[in-house]
């Protein structure tokens, strides 16, 4: 439940040439599948699908005292370089789970039960719906040294695309799922139609994302030892016409079970595997002045330079010292800001302002 994580801050420089040490790095730990996003525009900064860390925010680099700019004729320099503040981000951390497959279908279909059979998961089941309130992940073992991943998706409901119910939450641990195994239940016993209930969940995942919609698909007829064969077969038709691989069970006798968790394995064994998100290029520091980002307007014959890693500089300069403003224009200069000043038209006299700080250009 803590939303602001702020790092140490490293130790100051002292007298007779000392430095300061680093502080410690500040670790944050996620489950495995959480994407790291930039609250402000939704880039994917990081998935965190692996065991590598990843590095999001890195600390400033350190300053410099006075004995740096020491030299034989300058022996008492009256300026320091401070150090640089770390970087700041506002994040939204987003949980993906990682499966290979993944039960999908309206709540009381029997997936948790279906789980429960071919795996070791021991998801709470009971005759009502959404019983499953937290996705369930299961081990199935096909033999030794082979495994995957199935993943008990809450049910979801019609309108969960546009955040009906529960979902709408949910709908997001199916997107990095290999093959989708839909759990319809054939018996009718709810007085539900199964193809109805088929096209509807369809429906709510194509509205979702047509990429998830695409995902290899695979259709489980449970609850058949309650069903007419009539039943069956007519929604065996409509499922293979429909071009899908079509399985009847009951996950309560077990019935068909054993056959189907291989049937499963052979379904995602040639399947890519597990989606992993691309992150998008971050802007972070950088130790050379040339990299540095700024941005110029003109207002009225007053020129504002907007460039925060240049405030810090600002603040360690000494106004009143010439080396140490011969040390600031040069930093002006190599950054490329009075290049740009220049190009825009500045002439001597003109106002120049950085965060507050005013001062007159000269050439």
């Amino acid at each position: 439940y803590k939303k602001r994580y702020i790092a140490q801050d490293g130790e100051p420089g002292r007298g007779k040439k000392c430095f300061g040490k680093n502080a410690p790095d500040l670790i944050v730990k996620v489950p495995k599948g959480t994407l790291i996003k930039s609250a402000d525009t939704g880039a994917v900064i990081a998935d965190m699908s692996g065991p590598e860390p990843v590095v999001i925010a890195r600390g400033g680099n350190g300053g410099w005292g006075n004995t740096h700019f020491a030299t034989a004729t300058r022996q008492v320099p009256r300026f320091a370089k401070p150090g640089f503040e770390g970087e700041t981000f506002n994040l939204v951390l987003e949980l993906k789970l990682l499966a290979d497959v993944g039960l999908i279908g309206f709540p009381n279909v029997g997936k948790s039960t279906l789980i429960s059979v071919i795996s070791a998961a021991k998801p709470k089941i009971a005759n009502y719906h959404f019983t499953t309130l937290t996705p369930v992940l299961g081990v199935v073992k096909v033999e030794e040294g082979v495994s995957y991943v199935v993943a008990d998706i809450p049910g979801l409901i019609e309108g969960a695309s546009e955040g009906a119910g529960l979902g709408h939450e949910f709908l997001r641990h199916v997107d990095r799922c290999r093959l989708l195994a839909h759990v319809v239940d054939v018996s009718g016993v709810e007085g539900r139609d199964p193809i109805e209930d088929f096209e509807a969940i369809n429906s709510e995942l194509a509205q979702y994302s047509d990429e998830l919609s695409s995902r290899p698909q695979i259709v489980v007829a449970n609850k058949c030892d309650m069903a007419m064969p009539e039943q069956i077969e007519s929604f065996r038709a409509y499922v293979e016409q429909k071009g899908y691989a079509f399985y009847q069970i009951s996950a309560a006798t077990r019935e068909g079970c054993e056959a189907l968790k291989y049937e499963i394995y052979n379904h995602i064994k040639d399947l890519p595997p597990i989606k992993e998100y691309e992150p998008a290029p971050v802007v972070s520091l950088d130790k050379d002045l040339e990299k540095r980002p700024f941005a110029i307007r003109q207002e009225n014959r007053v020129f504002f330079i907007e460039a925060p890693w240049l405030v810090n500089i600002l603040n360690g300069v000494n106004m009143d010292d010439y080396e140490s403003l011969q040390y600031f224009q040069r930093v002006l200069r190599s950054s490329g800001i009075i290049d740009k000043l220049e190009e825009m038209g500045v002439q001597e006299g003109d106002a120049v302002d950085i965060d507050g700080f005013e001062f007159n250009y000269v050439r």
